[in-house]
C-alpha cells in the first residue's frame, strides 16, 4: 500500500458520537506511552507535519481521531489506556468510550494493538485482546520500540510476549519509529485487512 493522501477527519469524544463517515476503519490501540502517535506518523509518513501529536506526556490522545487515508479507509486513533497523567475521572471515561465504540455497528474491519517491546505485556493487554477476541475482531499484535533492544534482549521479549499474550511469536510485528522497520509489513497486514473475501479493495 502507497500512503498517497492523509487528511485529518474528526473526533468522536461522547460514547455514541457520530463517525465522520462510512469508510472501512483500522483502529490503532495501545497503553500511554507506548510509542502509538509516533508509530502512525512513521506508518503515514507524516515526519515533517506530524498528524499525530506526539508529547512526552502520556494520554495527549483524550477522544478518538480519524484519520481519512487515501480517501479509501479511516485510521482511528484510540486512547491511550494506563498510566497517563490525566484526572482519573477521565481515564474512567476512556474505557466505555473505546469499548463502546468497538462494539457499535461499524465498518472496522481490524485493530492494530501496540505493545512496548521493552516490558511485558500488562493485564490492560491481556483484557483488550481479549475484548476484542469476544467481539470477533481481527487483531494484529505490534512489538514498537525495537530499536532500543539488543537481539538478544528482542528475542527474549519476544518470546516473553508470545507466552504472556498466548500467540506464536510469529504473529507478533516488530516495529521501530526510528528506523522504520515493520512499516512496509503493517501496511501490508492493512491491506489484508481492508480487502474483501474475494481479495478486491
Amino acid at each position: 500500500m502507497k500512503i498517497n493522501t492523509v487528511e485529518y477527519a474528526g473526533t468522536v469524544a461522547t460514547i455514541g458520537g457520530e463517525v465522520p463517515g462510512e469508510l472501512p476503519q483500522i483502529a490503532f490501540s495501545g497503553r500511554s506511552n507506548v510509542g502509538k502517535s509516533s508509530l502512525i506518523n512513521t506508518v503515514l509518513r507524516r515526519h515533517r507535519s506530524k498528524i499525530a501529536h506526539v508529547s512526552a506526556t502520556p494520554g495527549k490522545t483524550q477522544a478518538l481521531n480519524f484519520y481519512r487515508v487515501n480517501d479509501r479507509f479511516f485510521l482511528l486513533d484510540l486512547p491511550g489506556f494506563g498510566y497517563a497523567k490525566v484526572p482519573k475521572a477521565m481515564r474512567d471515561r476512556w474505557k466505555p468510550l473505546i469499548e463502546g465504540y468497538l462494539a457499535r455497528d461499524v465498518d472496522l474491519r481490524g485493530v492494530v494493538h501496540l505493545v512496548d517491546s521493552r516490558h511485558d505485556p500488562t493485564a490492560q493487554d491481556l483484557q483488550m485482546l481479549e475484548f476484542l477476541a469476544g467481539l470477533g475482531v481481527p487483531t494484529l499484535v505490534v512489538l514498537t520500540k525495537v530499536d532500543k533492544l539488543k537481539w538478544s534482549q528482542r528475542q527474549r521479549a519476544f518470546a516473553r510476549a508470545a507466552d504472556r499474550l498466548g500467540v506464536d511469536q510469529e504473529q507478533l510485528l516488530p516495529f521501530s519509529s526510528k528506523s522504520g522497520e515493520g512499516r512496509a509489513e503493517l501496511l501490508e497486514a492493512i491491506e489484508e485487512l481492508l480487502s474483501d473475501p474475494d481479495g478486491e479493495a
